[in-house]
């Protein structure tokens, strides 16, 4: 049986309110419903069965209990509402089983958490481990006693037929329920490009199955993707004693920090985490920073002087060599210009401001190009160069293949307004730029989770009218 926090596996059973006190500190100002409390229907689903078989029914089911999953479930409480976490792992499973064994957070835990609760132990500018970041969330939800399942997989989600809600088939049996939070977030499913085929005699792996430099076999290492995830990767196993080569694509490389203040407190007071939008073709394009070792700038040419061979895009593969664009230098100079763009943002501010934080010139030199830039490598035989593994750090595509309802695009990507899915009665928690930059971080899901809540408590009221409404017609009609 599934791990549990707040409920126990029953062989019927209606998911009750949780009581809680609500408070304006914990679920946010400038959010609240204008839905009266008593609008909201009291009554809860009562079970049903089929073919001898048990169904839980439950007002709200949220699919994941990673950081959106936590949120929701907080909001939900907050405000009253029935509602039930299914993770088929551990709370936050990905962060403990799905990243390499020395990554930290890529932001600060004075930023990088949940209002409600601050990282124990750490100071404000520490970044916390993986494991650190799993255990907040653990605590998180038991510090609410949120209602979460472990060890439970939704197989599918389907809308009833001809009734309102959905029913939901998990390895635990099934549940019906009015509304679904799909909160599985934006790291679902990992990309390898098809470029390298199985039979090419080098080991491939994904990032999220990279774990240490023990790992992999001896030998030269490709490293594709120089986001923050690829640049770690690649360092860490050049200082292993490792002959590395790093595919470099187009990237932004904000600064770790600027005249006293880290990247992200940059970010948030030039309003650059609440922009709504991204830029034009700018939904894709990784950021290079890095919390590892204390938080460091990211900078390529550093990385090239430790050893590491700057190369182009990865292209193409044939008959064991690897062939690379010639945009290396592009993509560092305009990794460059970004991290440039953003220092002279912050000057404007502290000088508009009047702010009195030191002044930092040494941010603005930038060392030479090395060779590997200037006199770039178009193809790489993998054999003659030794490399014998391939980590391809190309980021992750979305599974909603569980989600059996008419909420996607023609490419499998939700359709929704800040969440809320076309498909009325599901929602979408967790993806990148659901309603800002912010929103696939941390803290920036915590809020998105928080106006969720209202929009499902408001859609509640509805439903609580209408039945109320019809109850009222039935009584006034002659005769009965």
């Amino acid at each position: 049986m599934g791990g549990l926090l707040n409920i126990r596996k029953v062989a019927v059973s209606t998911i009750e309110n949780i009581p809680v006190h609500r408070s304006d500190d914990e679920i946010g100002s400038g959010h609240s419903t204008d839905l009266p409390t008593s609008a909201v229907p009291s009554r809860q689903f009562a079970a049903t069965e089929e073919v001898g078989m048990p169904v839980q029914k439950v007002e709200v089911l949220i699919v994941g209990a990673g950081q959106a999953g936590v949120a929701m479930s907080e909001h939900l409480n907050a405000r009253g509402v029935s509602h039930v976490v299914l993770e088929r792992g551990r709370i936050a499973e990905r962060w403990r089983s799905e990243r390499w064994d020395s990554l930290v957070a890529n932001g600060p835990v004075w930023h990088d958490r949940f209002p409600g609760l601050e990282f124990p132990g750490l100071e404000p500018d520490a970044f916390a481990t993986k494991e650190e970041v799993a255990d907040y969330f653990v605590a998180y939800a038991e510090k609410f006693n949120a209602p979460i399942r472990s060890g439970v997989e939704v197989t599918s989600v389907r809308r009833n037929a001809g009734g309102a809600g959905f029913r939901v088939q998990t390895s635990d049996g099934d549940i019906e329920a009015r509304y679904v939070v799909a909160a599985t977030g934006a790291f679902q499913k990992p990309i390898i490009p098809a470029v390298v085929p199985a039979s090419a005699g080098v080991t491939q792996l994904h990032s999220s199955s990279y774990r240490n430099p023990e790992q992999l076999p001896g030998g030269a290492v490709l490293v594709v993707g120089a986001g923050s995830s690829g640049v770690q990767i690649a360092d860490e196993i050049q200082k292993s004693g490792r002959q590395v080569f790093l595919s470099v694509g187009p990237h932004d490389r904000p600064p770790r920090s600027y005249r006293g203040r880290d990247f992200v407190w940059w970010l948030g007071v030039l309003g650059k985490w609440d922009m709504a939008t991204p830029a034009l073709g700018a939904e894709h394009v990784t950021i290079a920073v890095s919390g590892a070792n204390g938080g460091h700038t990211v900078d390529f040419r550093n990385l090239a002087a430790s050893g590491i061979t700057l190369v182009g895009r990865t292209n193409a593969y044939d008959d064991g060599t690897m062939r690379f664009g010639s945009d290396v230098g592009i993509n560092v100079a305009n990794g460059d210009a970004n991290y440039l763009s953003l220092l002279d943002e912050a000057d404007a501010y502290v000088e508009r401001n009047g702010l009195d934080l030191p002044e930092e010139p040494e941010a603005r030199i930038l060392g030479p190009d090395p060779e590997s830039v200037t006199n770039p490598l178009s193809e790489l035989n993998l054999a003659a160069a030794g490399v014998a593994t391939i980590v391809w750090a190309t980021g992750f595509g979305v599974d909603y293949s569980w989600l059996e309802v008419d909420a996607f695009d023609e490419n499998g990507k939700p359709r929704h307004q800040r969440g809320v899915s076309v498909e009325p009665g599901i929602y979408f928690l967790g993806l990148p730029w659901q309603s800002r930059r912010g929103s696939s971080f941390i803290w920036g899901v915590w809020h998105d989770a928080n106006y969720l809540a209202d929009q499902i408590v408001i859609q509640q009221g509805y439903r609580a009218y209408n039945e109320k409404a019809a109850g009222r017609s039935v009584l006034a009609v002659p005769g009965e």
